[in-house]
């Protein structure tokens, strides 16, 4: 925009200087030259009246003298008398001028010549010649052109200037307003613009602010409200412990009770995270639309939250398990023996298991088997979940949050977010067990700094796989 402003000042003022500049430098050589030309016939008309008195050849070269120094006028007299100077005048003028008592004033090949005849007694006939060199009609024209040109220069700098100081002023403004947007989509709900520069900027800025605390304000309410759900889900658990306690002695008493005590240290983690100041993690980043990081940035696990793949699997593997086993499902788990961390934090990860696990339980008829395999790769590690199901008919369409039929597409989006925020990304096929293949890559995370502590998970220990 600033050089657009600037190249729109310099076209405009340059056309504008030159349909000046243009008339104004014929203007100053035509008076140059007709100032040249009228002094000549000036001096020539001067010079007559003396001729008319007297043609002595020393009287009128005292004349010529005193009204021509530069010697210029030439005096041709009557008859056989001669010329009184250096004539620069074609014979055919001169004759022209003599016998028919015109006076001519037009240009020569070297200069202007201007002859005036003038009639002596005995009707003679005199004739003064005066010529203008070529410099004289040009003398001062280049010196008035230069500072005409220098003044239209100066013009267009000053026009191009003052234009680019404008333009600088409401490209700072749109800059700032840029970051800003740019802030707030990845993350900082606490970016503000200070309106600054043209009305319209700054209304826009005013706005922006507007939007960016409405945003926070439903942010922090949305947050709020499912805190407030997940603490409600607490009195049905209270009921649920006390119908455990009664259950007592029974075989599915402690099954139950500790499929309570995790759903209790679930609703736990969500209050926690709700009522927590809003802050983007590496999930969060995948919903505000940040774009996933690349290269080096892949899984950038070296400065933010870090997890062992396989360590989470394992155990929510394990958990699943006892209600594999209570619906006749058989299910295997593979895992790789190589480090498999990756730039996510247990949660995020055991979120992305029981999403595609819970799926397989939801989606498909009781004694159908699933597979879960952890595989490292040389940049990746890939979590594959497998079952014997129908499968997914349109997978793109089931990648589409809210899409699929008979189902909210949540699960696979959830999968989806935390495989693009460590640069990774979803498959579905159809795998060896003939139902859905599912493969969630996440790249590895980088080397932790030297001296730091590994993470160590928080989360309730799984309840045992039942053999």
């Amino acid at each position: 925009m600033r050089r657009s402003l600037a190249g729109v000042a310099l076209a405009v003022t340059s056309m504008v200087a030159l349909s000046f500049l243009i008339p104004l430098g014929a203007l100053v050589m035509s008076l140059v030259k007709a100032q040249a030309v009228t002094a000549a016939e000036q001096r020539a008309a001067a010079l007559a009246p003396v001729l008319t008195l007297t043609t002595d050849p020393s009287a009128l070269r005292e004349s010529v003298a005193s009204l021509d120094p530069a010697q210029q006028l030439v005096v041709h007299l009557p008859a056989d008398a001669g010329s009184l100077g250096s004539s620069k005048a074609p014979a055919g003028l001169l004759e022209r001028a003599q016998q028919g008592r015109e006076s001519i004033s037009q240009a020569i090949p070297d200069g202007w010549i201007c002859l005036q005849p003038v009639v002596l007694p005995g009707d003679r006939v005199a004739v003064i010649e005066n010529f203008v060199p070529e410099e004289e009609l040009t003398h001062g024209v280049k010196e008035s052109w230069a500072v005409m040109s220098f003044l239209a220069v100066a013009l267009i700098g000053g026009s191009v200037l003052v234009a680019d100081r404008l333009g600088a002023k409401v490209v700072r403004s749109s800059k700032k307003l840029a970051q800003a947007s740019r802030a707030l989509g990845q993350g900082d709900l606490d970016t503000r613009v200070d309106p600054v520069g043209p009305k319209e900027l700054r209304d826009a800025g005013v706005a922006f602010n507007a939007m960016a605390h409405r945003m926070t304000e439903l942010l922090a309410v949305e947050r709020e409200l499912v805190a407030d759900l997940s603490h409600r889900l607490r009195t049905p658990l209270t009921a649920l412990h006390l119908a455990s306690e009664r259950m007592e002695g029974t075989p599915e008493s402690a099954r139950v009770e500790a499929a309570v005590c995790e759903l209790e240290a679930e609703l736990r983690a969500i209050i926690a995270a709700a009522r927590t100041p809003l802050a983007v993690g590496p999930m969060g980043q995948g919903m505000l639309g940040t774009e996933p990081p690349t290269g080096h940035d892949a899984g950038a696990g070296a400065s933010g939250p870090r997890c062992e793949t396989a360590d989470v699997v394992r155990r929510r593997t394990a958990f699943w398990s006892v209600l594999a086993e209570q619906q006749n499902r058989s299910c295997s788990l593979d895992l790789t023996q190589e480090p498999t961390t990756v730039g996510l934090s247990d949660d995020d990860v055991a979120a992305v298991v029981d999403a595609l696990i819970g799926n397989i339980f939801r989606h498909t008829a009781p004694g159908t088997p699933f597979a879960v395999q952890v595989v490292r790769t040389a940049q990746a590690v890939e979590l594959i979940v497998a079952d014997g199901g129908p499968g997914i008919p349109e997978p793109d369409l089931a990648l589409s949050r809210g899409s699929s039929t008979g189902s909210t597409g949540l699960g696979l989006d959830i999968a989806g977010r935390a495989a693009t925020a460590t640069g990774g990304s979803v498959h579905i096929g159809r795998g060896p067990l003939g139902g859905a293949h599912i493969t969630v890559s996440f790249a590895l995370a980088a080397r932790a700094p030297a001296g730091r502590r590994p993470r160590i998970s928080r989360r309730r220990p799984a309840w045992p796989r039942r053999r």
